[in-house]
């Protein structure tokens, strides 16, 4: 089985070494110190009390690889738009395309149904490109769970988890998605194949809408934020305004809204990916994360005002530190597609 990592970074680099360590023939898109790291001296990754090491074939020249059977994505979702056509040597005739990427992905509306089969969510898939490109037909659904970071370039922490659940857009258990679940677990990964994917895409970005912005106003980390009063009221007006939503679309949410916020409070005192960015000084996932529910709520004509007040801030907060970010989103589009 050829699986390319594109992005491998803490958790594109994570899965490198797991699935090479189960026998799959794997290949890493990389760039900068972190990819000459791994060419000199392999990718490490510290998990528990041991060292695991590979050497795997890593490029930032993905026409070296050749078609695959898999590639994964493991880059920010703004990111994406920007490296097609350098994907472009990577995907053959039954190359599957899976998006473990934070947010909503650039295929939610394909085997939808409903009103809004096919249509494209500008805010995360500018100008449908990923769509028509990249081709929601090919794509599988992930959900990243687990929490990693690069603490050298060329060596990936594991901070905790390994489930990442998967699914096809329309539902079915394909032969593909069996083999992509039997990779994860002889890596020794979770990755249960769902019939509802986007049900559990909303359930991680349902926490993601409200507590990563927050964190990124007010540099206050998960138990904080779900613990003082006032942050915690806002956190749950934007996630009832989400699951409006959301529901809207058909998404059934497995736990309440108390039990979510509550769950992220246990977390403890960890910053968010938004808020690591910020200081770090690197692009925010503005748009996938927050933007993207605003569109989809301009779609269903649901009001957000608590979600509207927070993405503002957060948009400016971006700009003011120099990272930039798209204004608001326009309406979705619908391709020929549908």
């Amino acid at each position: 089985m050829k699986v390319c990592i594109y992005g491998a970074g803490a958790i594109g680099g994570y899965l490198g070494v797991e699935f090479m360590r189960a026998g799959a023939d794997v290949s890493l898109v990389a760039r900068g110190p972190h990819l000459a790291a791994m060419r000199a001296n392999g990718l490490k990754l510290l998990i528990g009390n041991e060292e695991r090491v590979v050497h795997p074939r890593c490029t930032d020249n993905p026409t070296e690889l050749g078609h695959q059977d898999f590639v994964i994505i493991c880059l920010k979702a703004h990111s994406i738009t920007g490296v097609i056509d350098a994907m472009r040597p990577l995907i053959g005739p039954r190359t599957r395309i899976v998006t473990a990427v934070n947010g909503i992905p650039y295929w939610y509306f394909y085997k939808h149904g409903g009103a809004y089969e096919g249509s494209t969510l500008e805010s995360i898939d500018p100008g449908g490109r990923q769509w028509r490109e990249l081709g929601p037909e090919r794509a599988i659904g992930c959900i990243v769970y687990p929490a990693t970071e690069i603490v050298a370039p060329g060596v990936i922490q594991h901070v905790y988890g390994d489930r990442f659940p998967i699914g096809e857009p329309s539902g079915e258990t394909t032969e593909d998605v069996t083999r992509l679940s039997a990779l994860f677990s002889a890596a020794g990964m979770q990755a249960p194949v769902l019939d509802r994917i986007r049900d559990e895409i909303w359930l991680k970005l349902w926490g993601n809408v409200c507590l990563n912005p927050i964190s990124a106003l007010t540099h206050a980390t998960l138990d904080v934020i779900c613990s003082d009063p006032a942050t915690r009221a806002l956190s749950k007006a934007i996630m009832i305004e989400s699951q409006t939503i959301a529901e809207k679309f058909g998404v059934r949410f497995r736990v309440d809204v108390e039990r979510r916020i509550e769950g992220a409070r246990k977390v403890g005192a960890h910053k968010t990916s938004m808020l690591q960015d910020l200081e770090r000084g690197r692009p925010m996932e503005i748009q996938p994360l927050v933007s993207v529910v605003q569109e989809m709520g301009r779609l269903t004509e649901t009001a957000t005002p608590a979600l509207d007040a927070v993405l503002a801030l957060v948009v400016q907060r971006a700009k003011v530190a120099g990272l930039g970010c798209t204004p608001a989103p326009v309406a979705a589009k619908t391709p020929a597609f549908a």
